[in-house]
């Protein structure tokens, strides 16, 4: 007897790389993802089959790491079964067939719908339901880290596996749904793909990371978070030093993330817009993660700037998730959205821009 299994992807609202340092996000589901059909299998083989893809298989019995893998969806299928069955949970053999409705280089988070989708796989077919959407999120976080071999945090992953928009603050695990309703606030929400590509940009995303650890490594402590602002910022520090400035990014980013969510409660739009350009201002000028140094790809900041143009005064816009390449979000009255998605289409292909819809 077969089961389907959805998993969203998800997109970013606020928070741009705070995650990794036990910071603040806003982050929901989109109405947009995975679904695979999928039955128990015998013997020890997981398998999955998407149409147009190679077939992906896991022996549930030899689940160790395997650096010949990385940054691969056999990986996280591997890592997911993994994680499952050291934290005492069921694994299985399992056959999927899977279909998507996540457009291609969207920006949507695929690698995070997958390992959530593998994980619901495991949860309905060998354990009852009873590991519960966090788990999940932190087992695929598990695999993306450490059989992917990319040091992402867990704003993905939870923003999937929780299946709605959500406040989290990941030094206390505080997470709270929030009602994210751009249409009743006279808004569109809408994503741009400029078609830049991921590929080779591993150790751009890691240097955030790093260099975000040794500011805070600094005053003896392992990520941001644990590093009082005040006493940041009493330094005098030079911004001629990028750590530093995307230090100084991911304080005053991690104030604006409940101020976001604040605006959402009150369905401010206005002050919402505000927030997210002084958001996109410090992705950009601080953290720096638009175009990968030594890179030729320019896709990215070209979106930035033709958005900048098309809604200065009348909307937002911000890079979307990791950054370096793909994705332009932007916020605007519904009147200005047919005029800004034929200017970016003509910019960067027919369907590159869409609009969102949250859940």
């Amino acid at each position: 007897m077969s089961i389907t299994i959805f998993a969203p992807g998800r997109t970013e609202l606020s928070g741009n790389h705070t995650d990794h340092q036990q910071g603040r996000i806003l982050a929901s589901a989109v109405d947009v993802g995975l679904t695979a059909v999928v039955e128990r299998g015998s013997g020890t083989k997981a398998l999955l089959a998407s149409e147009g893809f190679t077939p992906i298989e896991a022996d549930t019995d030899q689940l160790e790491i395997l650096p010949e893998d990385f940054g691969t969806s056999r990986a996280l299928m591997r890592g997911m079964l993994a994680c499952f069955r050291n934290n005492g949970l069921e694994i299985g053999p399992f056959s999927a067939k899977v279909t998507s409705t996540l457009p291609s280089g969207s920006g949507l988070s695929s690698s995070a719908a997958f390992s959530v989708m593998v994980g619901r796989i495991l949860n309905e077919l060998y354990n009852g339901g009873k590991a519960d959407p966090v788990f999940i999120a932190k087992a695929a976080q598990y695999a993306e880290n450490e059989y992917f071999g990319k040091p992402c945090g867990l704003m993905d992953q939870l923003a999937c596996s929780l299946g709605h928009a959500v406040y989290v603050d990941f030094r206390t695990m505080d997470i709270e749904p929030i009602i994210a309703d751009f249409g009743a606030m006279g808004l569109t929400l809408c994503l741009s793909n400029t078609g830049g590509s991921h590929a080779g940009l591993d150790d751009a995303y890691a240097s955030i990371r790093i260099e975000m650890d040794s500011i805070a490594a600094r005053f003896g402590q392992k990520v941001l978070r644990d590093v009082d602002p005040e006493e940041f910022f009493a330094k005098g520090w030079s911004l001629s030093e990028r750590p530093v400035r995307r230090a100084k990014h991911f304080f005053e980013e991690n104030e604006r993330v409940p101020q976001m969510r604040d605006a959402l409660r009150n369905g401010n739009g206005e002050e919402y817009m505000r927030l997210m350009n002084a958001s996109g201002r410090s992705s950009e000028n601080l953290l720096e993660n638009i175009v990968a140094e030594g890179a030729g790809d320019t896709k990215l900041a070209e979106g930035l700037e033709l958005s900048a143009k098309l809604l200065e005064g009348k909307g937002a816009w911000r890079v979307h998730g990791g950054g370096f390449a793909g994705c332009v979000q932007a916020l605007m009255p519904p009147e200005l959205f047919p005029f800004y998605k034929q200017e970016m289409e003509k910019a960067f292909g027919e369907g590159s821009c869409r609009e969102l819809k949250l859940v």
